[in-house]
């Protein structure tokens, strides 16, 4: 069963992955990870945890990373309501660096974001509940985890909310240029 994968325009390495559905009187049927067909697009990561969030309209998670030598690539999927899910280039050096992209993850739209080590990641809830699915990686470390405001100027993500709902390391999470950061760009 093949899946479509689009990569953004403005950040390449940041995809967009859509499984298709075999559908019939019982319902469907998905796959929505198969190993060989995303090494084919050049997603060639194991994903040694899981992880799946809870949110109310208006909660917004992020912009989080974690740090190397813990880095995280993300296969992020909306499973419940729909989430605006941001991508942001956090490799110094790279001709992206700071730029971002978003789309709508929805448990109707079925689309994924694959979001790799070197960008942060952020989820706003746009629905009464949303939950989010996410394969990563890297099992999580504490001690590499990291945020960034999710309002910093010099990024300028237009999310759809102006006072959203924020854990308090979110709320007092740095700004890109003074976050701890090692990622370099690699050409």
């Amino acid at each position: 069963m093949p899946f479509e994968f689009s990569h953004f325009t403005q950040l390449p390495e940041v995809v967009l992955i859509k499984p298709q559905a075999l559908t019939d009187e019982r319902g469907w049927f998905a796959e929505w990870y198969k190993r060989s067909e995303f090494a084919d697009h050049g997603i060639r990561f194991d994903f040694p945890q899981d992880n799946q969030s809870r949110s109310s309209r208006g909660v917004l998670r992020g912009l989080h990373f974690q740090n190397e030598p813990a880095a995280q690539g993300k296969l992020v999927r909306c499973v419940v309501g729909k989430v605006f899910d941001v991508a942001v280039d956090i490799r110094h050096g790279s001709p992206t660096y700071a730029r971002w992209v978003s789309t709508t993850l929805s448990a109707d739209n079925w689309s994924m974001m694959w979001i790799p080590p070197g960008f942060a990641h952020g989820a706003l809830s746009t629905s009464e509940v949303a939950e989010v699915f996410y394969k990563v990686t890297c099992e999580f470390k504490p001690q590499h985890d990291r945020s960034i405001r999710w309002n910093d100027p010099a990024i300028g993500v237009a999310w759809p909310v102006s006072d959203p709902i924020l854990s308090k390391k979110d709320a007092e999470a740095p700004l890109l240029k003074d976050v701890d950061n090692r990622f370099i760009w690699k050409k």
